[in-house]
């Protein structure tokens, strides 16, 4: 086997790109606490020494990965449409993001988004297409997090399983509430709703349901002025 040159090597061994994708897979894996900067040494197969000379910490990691799962959330609608569609198209392509990694929103839902330039280029769209729609700046980061709010509990409901109302042998102590989670099951199961190309399965259909009405209460919570 012919041995490498002396010197630096032509190419770096490791970026952040790879750390990034690396951490994804150990958190979906073996889930956020899976998440150490010696596994994910190993998973990359570099000396923790190596892995240092990209980020400092493990704050460092989630940094990069909280940008990376941003990047993937759509705002091109604020660009394009109006006020209420862009903001239903930016909340499920948001919602859908994270249904695909729950381990990480108790995390993202509370790091600061300082040093993650996708995430704050994202939040200056929304936050323009607001501006735009003539919210007043002291109320938009109010609005973002509430619907942030709304958004990251519907990925988790995403990933619910199927009979989480069930009420089995109590059934008969609610009738009403047995009868409804039912007829919900019933129209899940049958041709079900369209949204665009998408047909809607009940943690689809609450979502939109829930969406609607706060698009709806936010669009009348005071009279704006369109810029």
């Amino acid at each position: 086997m012919p041995r490498r040159r002396a010197g630096r090597p032509s190419k770096a061994v490791l970026d952040t790109e790879q750390i990034t994708r690396a951490a994804l897979k150990l958190i979906e894996l073996q889930g956020y606490k899976g998440l150490t900067m010696s596994a994910l040494a190993r998973r990359l197969g570099v000396a923790p020494s190596a892995l240092y000379n990209h980020v400092a910490a493990k704050a460092d990691v989630l940094v990069l990965v909280e940008d990376h799962l941003m990047a993937g959330v759509d705002v091109s609608g604020f660009a394009t449409q109006s006020w209420e569609s862009a903001v239903r198209r930016w909340a499920w392509s948001y919602r859908d993001v994270f249904a695909r990694h729950t381990p990480l929103i108790p995390v993202i839902a509370v790091l600061p988004v300082t040093n993650a330039p996708r995430t704050v280029t994202m939040y200056e769209a929304v936050t323009a297409g607001f501006v735009a729609e003539g919210w007043p700046q002291e109320r938009i980061v109010d609005a973002i997090v509430a619907l942030e709010s709304f958004i990251f509990g519907s990925a988790y409901d995403v990933t619910a399983p199927e009979g989480i109302f069930d009420t089995g042998a109590l059934a008969t102590t609610a009738p009403l509430f047995s009868t409804a989670v039912g007829r919900r099951t019933a129209s899940a199961n049958g041709a079900g709703d369209e949204k665009g190309n998408r047909v809607l399965g009940p943690s689809d259909s609450a979502f939109s349901l829930g969406l609607d009405a706060l698009i709806s209460g936010l669009a009348g919570s005071w009279p704006r002025t369109r810029s």
